[in-house]
């Protein structure tokens, strides 16, 4: 039997990071948007009584609108990509924090710009925790959950996501 490794699928906040990803105005017509916005702000308040820091993604947001303001993260500043995955537009992030274990995934599309971040993470060696509560695509809710998970994420949601006893009361 293999050995385990340790905090293997354990969301610590010392060695984790948020990301979010392109919750942007065009969006708004996806299923699910508004639930997916809400649990995404959640996790960005969370997040924030954490300490733990968090990245926003917009994809080429001449075209698709700034971030929408529900999201609540009107103090980041959104990196711009134009490619699916965030880790390009992001790896400076990534790079200055070598404690990094695991990310916490969130946004849109899954099929797109969720799964090859994933892979790219993953590439990387690192956790991918997808909030499934907190991704969608314009395919169906359901059928967009399943790419990140075969490819080796967990699949977390807002209520696993740190343990009860990390987290102080939420406003």
């Amino acid at each position: 039997m293999a050995a385990v490794r340790p905090g293997l699928g354990r969301i610590i906040p010392g060695s984790s990071i948020l990301f979010l990803c392109d919750m942007q105005e065009k969006f708004r017509h996806v299923s699910f948007f508004p639930q997916i916005v809400s649990v995404a702000a959640r996790m960005l308040k969370v997040a924030q009584l954490l300490d733990v820091p968090v990245v926003l993604t917009e994809q080429y947001p001449q075209g698709l609108g700034p971030t929408v303001p529900e999201l609540g993260a009107e103090s980041l500043q959104p990196w711009s990509k134009t490619c699916f995955s965030m880790v390009p537009a992001v790896q400076q992030e990534l790079d200055a924090r070598p404690q990094l274990r695991s990310v916490l995934l969130c946004g849109l599309e899954t099929q797109a710009c969720i799964l090859h971040t994933a892979l790219d993470l993953l590439d990387q060696g690192l956790q991918v925790h997808v909030v499934v509560d907190a991704c969608t695509s314009r395919r169906s809710r359901r059928s967009s959950r399943s790419p990140p998970q075969t490819a080796g994420c967990w699949a977390s949601s807002m209520a696993r996501t740190p343990s009860s006893a990390e987290l102080p009361a939420l406003p």
